[in-house]
């Protein structure tokens, strides 16, 4: 439907679609939510430099890698070198809370609307900061279950206990070997829930979240919508991004508004409703509130 050709930045000054922003929340009648990774690292989840080197410094000098995501990818020589590193990846990523409160700020600003959030992030943040459970779509996984690597079968399991056992037991970057985790009904070594392949379990909870944002969606196709894009990159865009124009193409009460330092566009086709904001994500937050 958009080519290529058709992608346009915003001609409006920063202050300009800051107050279209303002006035869209205001007046709309539902409020969806599309998180990339961008909205996460705004709030101080970064992979790299100086939060890298305070809680894996060893690991770099041990295996060479520079930055986390590198290290969930070495090829280590045992389970229990993997899941020393897992672990510290997990409790720093999902069990710790953001250095800044981006979440809680956005949750302010949507609180008395009528929302529902759809994201590929994986590091429950939006939870964490207070969002009703049963307005989330977590698409791609959660850092804090396990699946059988198999997959044996349609099933998650919580994590929290066993990364916190791992943490505490593991020494010079193992883990005791009673720690690896084995899935309870074939044995076999259990793994992150995190969509990578074709081997992604999508539980009962992941199909009643999808179910529970295609409702969302039914409900308000005709409303005045505001779709808020916040950090969505082009890794994955037909999961937020290219829905998003989609949808608010196909209707003509909807607004389209875009958060992102660097690609922040829209289509030409829905120019005139979109709100293409070139900025830190928390920077934007605090002028909003």
């Amino acid at each position: 439907m958009f080519s290529k050709m058709s992608i346009m930045k915003s001609t409006k000054t920063y202050s300009q679609q800051i107050e279209r922003l303002k006035t869209a929340l205001e007046t709309a009648d539902a409020v969806v939510i599309g998180a990339g990774a961008g909205l996460s690292t705004s709030a101080g989840f970064v992979y790299t430099g100086a939060r890298f080197e305070q809680y894996f410094s060893d690991f770099a000098q041990k295996y060479g890698f520079q930055d986390m995501y590198s290290g969930g990818f070495y090829p280590y020589d045992t389970l229990e070198e993997y899941w020393a590193y897992w672990s510290r990846y997990i409790t720093v990523n999902r069990y710790m809370e953001p250095p800044k409160p981006i979440y809680q700020n956005l949750l302010e600003l949507v609180k008395d609307k009528d929302y529902f959030v759809l994201t590929t992030n994986v590091d429950h943040c939006f939870q964490k900061a207070g969002f009703d459970k049963k307005r989330l779509f977590y698409t791609q996984g959660d850092y804090g279950l396990f699946q059988c690597s198999e997959p044996c079968c349609q099933e998650t399991f919580d994590n929290e206990d066993v990364i916190k056992a791992m943490m505490e037991q593991q020494r010079d970057m193992r883990i005791p070997t009673t720690l690896i985790p084995r899935c309870p009904h074939c044995d076999k070594p259990l793994t992150m829930n995190l969509r990578a392949d074709n081997t992604f379990v999508e539980d009962e909870g992941w199909h009643t979240a999808a179910g529970r944002y295609s409702d969302f969606l039914r409900r308000h196709e005709k409303t005045a919508v505001l779709f808020l894009e916040l950090g969505v990159g082009y890794n994955t865009p037909v999961i937020i991004k290219y829905p998003f124009w989609k949808m608010t193409a196909a209707n003509d009460k909807a607004t389209y508004a875009c958060i992102n330092l660097g690609e922040a566009v829209c289509p030409q086709e829905i120019g005139k409703r979109s709100i293409c904001i070139d900025g830190d994500i928390m920077s934007v937050m605090d002028v909003l509130g």
